[in-house]
């Protein structure tokens, strides 16, 4: 952490300055962003935007209530098979510091069609991540309210009400600057990873009324390959996004080095972090039987156990960490608008790449990112359906790029070293990648009710008034929504554009097509 903050955000001295904007004029860009994130707050942002409060608050009645207790080991498989992934984003931030991460990625070691495709896709799962993250914090916020004396329905009503206002603050939040995002998403991880150490040693300690063995007991669940894969869901859906580490690399001093550090320590706190709650909630369940057939959650299983005021404490705690999760997974893939518009390759590209002379952020992408988020709101349809969408996409976006790293490996990449190199293994476990990658995507696309339904299967909680679009899986009709409305614009308007790939080293790209 930074001797000149507890917080690790002050901005460069003059020397390292002209160093980190020396680098990235290789790039063919100038440093607009203001570059004040330390190793800490990079792991912090990243961290946030993985957030094993969220997604385990959200989906852990899934895994429970699918396979029982066995669910948990559904939490090292994933975390195994992303942290492959996230040696390889490690190296090639170590070698591609600019904003952007998968699209930036992909544009230096493919060609122009193939990044742009990924680049898109990945645009719009960090769209649907945000919607999706912002429609959770009710399920927390608003129970907390209640007990502390409210009288608020848990209706889809209110709760598009806060989701609505969180997206307004969250959006005000980035435009005013990374310092201020930093600031407050450095204290919300660091609040979020004490509440979850502090909640589970209590539960562990205190409230034990299962064995060690409840990860090995199904509480009369049917135990499959195909009911494991269901609910291996909420820990897919929780352990993504670590590549923000890397896509804030022009606004991280030293990001060659650090960025990478970040990347893989934040894998690996969430790892720590989730697997200690998870294990502390299955220990803490009354009657695991009762827990399952009841859809139990962390939030239920803190009312069996405590009172009311240690429950509102709890509440309190989810939505911070989910507040913050919003906040830094709007700010990544804003970083990732501006990094395409600053390419000229999105509508009103000079509109989305202009940064503020004051504030040092690209407001025009703000805006933008915080408007497309909106848009799944209109028809309200509840956290789960959107996630769904959302998480499909991102594995989508990152199986895309492992391809064009495997390509780009296979003649010769990398043929300069940076601070971060896999080496003889990267290869290896690029292979790996695309392996588990790909046995992901088809376990997200897979049509079943429980993960990927169709919205007559949600009794038309999603409804897009087309009976044939109502009898597709929601996954399957986003995506090619998504590729259609991207495939006419490329045709258009974006295939005549000129790629941009300086880049201050050899690599072997094809040429653009």
């Amino acid at each position: 952490m930074s001797e000149h903050s507890i917080l690790d955000i002050h901005d460069e001295s003059p020397a390292e300055a002209a160093r980190d904007e020396a680098d990235l004029a290789q790039f063919g860009y100038k440093q607009e962003l203001r570059r004040s994130l330390g190793v800490f707050s990079s792991f912090a942002v990243a961290f946030s935007y993985i957030s094993p409060s969220t997604g385990i608050f959200t989906l852990f009645a899934l895994g429970l209530t699918t396979v029982g207790g066995v669910f948990i080991w559904s939490w090292p498989i994933v975390a195994i098979g992303q942290f492959i992934i996230a040696l390889g984003w490690a190296e090639l931030s170590s070698h591609y510091p600019v904003a952007g991460s998968v699209f930036q990625w992909t544009k230096y070691l493919s060609g122009k069609t193939y990044s742009w495709f990924t680049g898109w896709v990945y645009l719009f799962a960090g769209i649907l991540t945000v919607t999706s993250v912002c429609v959770t914090l009710p399920l927390a916020l608003i129970p907390a309210f209640n007990n502390m004396g409210w009288n608020l329905a848990l209706s889809h009503s209110n709760e598009r009400i806060v989701a609505i206002v969180t997206l307004a603050l969250i959006t005000v939040l980035n435009i005013f600057g990374v310092r201020l995002v930093a600031l407050i998403n450095n204290t919300g991880v660091m609040f979020e990873i004490l509440g979850m150490v502090v909640f589970a040693f209590v539960l562990a300690l205190f409230h034990h009324h299962q064995s060690g063995a409840v990860v090995f007991h199904t509480g009369g669940t049917s135990l499959t390959t195909g009911t494991f894969l269901v609910a291996m869901f909420m820990s897919l859906y929780v352990i993504y996004g670590f590549d923000t580490a890397s896509t804030l690399a022009e606004e991280t001093r030293n990001p060659r080095t650090e960025a990478p550090k970040a990347v893989l320590a934040s894998v690996i706190g969430a790892f720590v972090i989730g697997a200690v709650f998870l294990f502390a909630c299955l220990l803490a369940i009354p009657n695991l039987g009762a827990a399952i057939k009841g859809g139990f959650g962390p939030a239920n299983i803190i009312d069996a156990n405590f009172g009311n005021a240690f429950s509102t404490v709890f509440l309190l705690v989810v939505s911070a960490a989910i507040f913050v999760c919003c906040l830094s997974i709007e700010t990544s893939t804003i970083r990732l608008c501006f990094g395409m518009s600053r390419d000229n390759q999105l509508p009103i590209s000079p509109v989305l790449q202009k940064v503020h002379h004051r504030w040092h952020t690209p407001i025009g992408s703000c805006l933008a990112i915080g408007l497309l988020a909106f848009i799944p709101m209109l028809q309200f349809a509840g956290a789960g359906i959107v996630a769904i969408a959302a998480t499909g996409m991102i594995y989508l976006s990152y199986l895309l790029g492992n391809f064009a790293l495997l390509r780009a490996r296979l003649r010769g990449w990398p043929r300069k070293p940076a601070p971060f190199s896999l080496g003889r293994w990267g290869l290896p476990l690029t292979l790996l990648g695309i392996a588990w990658g790909g046995g992901m995507l088809v376990n997200f696309a897979w049509p079943r009710a429980a993960s990927n339904p169709t919205p007559e299967q949600t009794g038309l909680a999603l409804n897009f008034h087309w009976h044939w679009l109502n009898n597709r899986p929601v996954l399957w009709t986003v995506l090619v929504v998504v590729l259609i409305i991207g495939t006419a614009y490329w045709a258009l308007v974006q295939r005549t554009k000129p790629a941009h790939t300086q880049a201050p080293e050899e690599f072997p790209v094809t040429t653009p097509v």
